[in-house]
């Protein structure tokens, strides 16, 4: 990920997609993913996303009884350092509104770019294209990172 020098010191919004395919080992994108991951967890900058992350990570693991899977997303996005996973307050309901109503955006996604702004993000990580035409933040899309 060649753009990770450029990420040194930023908040990051995270979307669900990156977690699940870094954790899950996705085929194409784990080795893309690693070395963000790796910049996380050594600090070079945090992350930010919404209880949306936490809801989407367990619904397959849950279906699937894969019990240990569901704890290892908790563990994650409850207690890793230097990734923050925030509530759905009024004030990124608010925003996530704003958002929905200027842009279409679906539910969940409004609701992580206001995560993301209302943290100050800079960054945005996703594989959602339709999200690039969101100009608050600097989306970047996975595959257009490969």
């Amino acid at each position: 990920m060649a753009i990770l020098e450029d990420l040194e010191g930023s908040v990051i919004g995270l979307d669900t997609a990156p977690l699940i395919y870094f954790i899950e080992k996705h085929a194409t994108y784990h080795p893309l993913l690693r070395p963000f991951f790796a910049g996380l967890a050594d600090g070079r900058f945090t992350a930010v996303t919404s209880t949306i992350t936490l809801i989407e990570t367990l619904v397959h693991p849950i279906r699937q009884n894969r019990t240990e899977l569901a704890q290892r997303y908790q563990e994650i996005l409850l207690k890793a350092s230097h990734l923050t996973t925030y509530s759905v307050s009024p004030e990124i309901s608010q925003l996530a509104a704003e958002i929905r109503a200027e842009y279409g955006f679906h539910t969940p996604d409004a609701i992580q770019l206001a995560t993301a702004v209302y943290t100050n993000a800079a960054y945005f990580l996703t594989n959602d294209r339709a999200l690039l035409k969101f100009p608050r933040l600097q989306v970047l899309v996975i595959n257009n990172l490969a």
